[in-house]
């Protein structure tokens, strides 16, 4: 059993002040799907040229995650939240003043995907583990992806009204200042000399390294399946945020029902993350993940064989809203369950890779599939088939720590 890491900040503060840097670096991302069309048409530019741009930063976003939180782990949380806010606010400036394919790629994919990295919620939940005492975390971990639920409700209304009345560049410029507020935020989540180890987790390894973390965790059969059920999560909801808007104004909607529908997901979503934290510390862990994408493939399923209308969608926002980041809590549960608290923001960022990569495959084959066929049926029922996949896949897992021999040697 360990204490966590010496804090100069309450707990509360430092739950307040994770979760509002939740929301402001979750808000802007999850309206890229209201810049689609105005950009689109106002450049001449295919649905998969800006689909591939979103992809990209969804790529790099898991790329960098596991950089971001060894680095995290061993420096300290602050520095890197600050490094990614500073790369974010970039990559909105830039992807406001986008006139070619390349800019567009290189604001809206390349530094934006790399700035969440430093500073989205994983970091966040990192920061948790190690300040928070244990009784705190499964709620704090559910409240702060409910935070970042809040800010997809919040933000999409705001881009729809700031598009509409000042112009997409405008819009993505105020949203840059916006995520500068991370600054001083990030000053409640300083985690140097976080502890080691958490209650009912293994026994610690003060002299672990790096490499011995990854090694023991990828020959850890239940952390591997962990890892690639995961890719679910990041295909369906890269997909949905992205797409969705423009297959509801393919369907005869307007813009504002896209908006409002992924304002929706984001509203349901903060009490699904808040219930999912309650669940993890009270039922299995895997069971849960496995109801919850299961869930997921039927209300996909349901939406997609439904003619579209108003009712329909916002349905829908709160059907896969209450589903939409659940699978947080009980994934990076596990994850300190398995390992500790030590190497908790890198471990979990290797599985927000798996994440990542399958939200690099959904927006990507979203656009360019639609560019084939007109239509986005195909990338549809894929989401449906990954959902029962990762349903089973998360079944076998073990829900307990790693056994570990007394001392591992330092290198």
């Amino acid at each position: 059993m360990s204490a966590p890491a010496s804090r100069r900040f309450s707990p509360e503060l430092i739950v307040f002040a994770g979760c509002a840097i939740a929301l402001i670096t979750f808000g802007p991302r999850a309206t890229a799907g209201l810049f689609q069309i105005p950009m689109t048409t106002e450049f001449g530019w295919g649905r998969d040229t800006f689909g591939l741009a979103i992809a990209i930063q969804n790529l790099l976003w898991g790329v960098g995650q596991p950089f971001a939180g060894a680095v995290a782990d061993r420096f300290g949380s602050v520095r890197v939240i600050c490094a990614g806010a500073l790369l974010y606010a970039l990559g909105l400036v830039i992807m406001s003043q986008a006139t070619t394919p390349g800019m567009l790629h290189l604001g809206a994919g390349v530094l934006i995907g790399f700035g969440l990295s430093g500073c989205s919620f994983n970091l966040v939940l990192g920061a948790f583990g190690k300040l928070l005492p244990e009784s705190w975390r499964p709620m704090a971990f559910g409240a702060g992806t409910a935070a970042g639920s809040f800010g997809q409700f919040f933000f999409p209304p705001i881009g729809n009204l700031l598009i509409g009345s000042l112009g997409w560049h405008q819009a993505l410029v105020i949203f840059a200042f916006t995520v500068l507020l991370v600054l001083p935020l990030s000053l409640a989540l300083a985690t140097r000399g976080a502890a080691a180890g958490t209650v009912g987790g293994p026994r610690a390894l003060p002299n672990q390294s790096i490499a011995q973390a990854l090694s023991e965790a990828f020959r850890h059969p239940s952390y591997v399946l962990l890892v690639l059920g995961f890719f679910t999560c990041g295909f369906q909801l890269a997909f949905v945020t992205v797409h969705l808007p423009a297959y509801l104004r393919d369907a005869g909607l307007s813009a504002e029902i896209g908006g409002w529908t992924l304002a929706v997901i984001g509203l349901a979503n903060a009490a699904g993350s808040l219930s999912a934290g309650w669940l993890t510390g009270r039922v299995s862990k895997r069971w849960l993940l496995a109801w919850i994408y299961f869930g997921r493939s039927v209300v996909i399923a349901a939406f997609i064989l439904t003619p579209a209308s108003p009712a329909s969608c916002i349905v829908f926002g709160i059907s896969i809203g209450l589903l939409w980041l659940s699978t947080v809590p009980p994934t990076s549960a596990l994850v300190m369950l398995m390992f500790g608290t030590k190497y908790m923001a890198m471990l979990y960022g290797f599985a927000f890779f798996s994440h990542q990569v399958g939200g690099f495959l959904g927006v990507y084959l979203g656009g360019v599939l639609y560019e084939a066929y007109g239509n986005y049926n195909l990338v549809w029922w894929l989401s449906v088939a990954l959902g029962i996949a990762s349903a089973v896949i998360n079944l076998p897992i073990e829900e307990r720590p790693v056994e570990r021999p007394l001392a591992v040697p330092a290198e």
